[in-house]
């Protein structure tokens, strides 16, 4: 199944006290492309995010966000600057002496002292986290990977359409061909005899001309090569593979069939076809830009 570049996962995970959320993001790109949102107490594990994504996606640009809580009871220490605690002791004990004022400092007082007392977070366990960041960021891909699915099938059904719409407009070309050369020779022979309608007119040299002019005309080769690109690009869009480069690389080969079509065919009703036919190849390419 083919896949778009746009999509969103998010997974939210919790394992022994340990609450973890990813939000993946993802739009289009030459390649894939991952930019982190983290805090930096979650930029060691940008590695492990980077290898699961690059497992399970093969383009697209993707913002990955990663919210984390520590509800442990280890998960935080609180400490005393006992020396700072001495020296406040210290010199209330000197202001309550000097001064007649009664001693009445109490811990309650103490804990409200700015700096006083520090709260910490505790060391994380590394391996822990690693393993719930990989089961998030698999999960919330999942997720990501469905919507991209969902759109790429959308995507693979207009694509078939224009796809059939061009192969009718080749078809039309085809046979509009035989009869230009046709319509040459009798325009020609016309002018000829308009021109010198006295004077013999060397057949041979009309049918040199003629036949000149047609292998010149002759677009069979073209017309060939663009059922070929048709079909190739068929097959891809029924393949399970990421198709979106090949078939970049197929659509602009179409265009050129049909750039090199409007410059042999020297017929106006062909002319026609060919604008018709690389206006539906536009269309075509916005689409496959979006494929993974």
């Amino acid at each position: 199944m083919i896949k778009s570049m746009t999509g969103f996962g998010r997974a939210s995970l919790s394992a022994d006290g340990r609450e973890l959320t990813v939000e993946l993001k993802a739009v289009n790109h030459r390649f894939l492309d991952i930019a982190f949102r983290f805090h930096r107490s979650l930029g060691f594990l940008e590695d492990t995010v980077r290898a699961e994504l690059s497992s399970l996606l093969s383009r697209g640009h993707v913002d990955a966000y990663a919210y984390y809580k520590n509800t442990r009871g280890d998960a935080k220490s609180v400490g005393a600057d006992k020396a700072l605690v001495s020296a406040y002791l210290t010199a209330a004990k000197e202001i309550s002496d000097e001064f007649g004022i009664e001693y009445d400092l109490s811990v309650s007082h103490l804990l409200r002292i700015p700096d006083l007392i520090t709260v910490t977070d505790a060391d994380e366990d590394p391996e822990a986290l690693k393993r719930l960041m990989s089961e998030a960021v698999r999960t919330a891909c999942a997720e990501l990977i469905k919507m991209r699915e969902s759109e790429g099938e959308r995507i693979r059904a207009d694509l078939e359409a224009r796809i059939a719409v061009l192969k009718g407009i080749r078809e039309r070309i085809a046979e509009r061909a035989p009869g230009v050369v046709e319509a040459y020779r009798a325009k020609l022979n016309a002018r000829i005899e308009s021109l010198l309608k006295e004077t013999e007119i060397d057949r041979a040299r009309l049918a040199t001309e003629i036949a000149l002019f047609a292998d010149k005309a002759n677009i069979d080769e073209e017309l060939v090569r663009l059922e070929s690109h048709f079909k190739g690009a068929l097959e891809l869009l029924g393949g399970d593979e990421p198709v979106g480069r090949k078939l970049d690389f197929l659509v602009q080969e179409m265009n050129r069939e049909f750039n090199t079509i409007g410059s042999k065919a020297n017929d106006q009703h062909i002319s026609a076809l060919v604008i018709e036919g690389k206006a539906e190849i536009e269309k075509l390419r916005e689409q496959v830009q979006n494929l993974e």
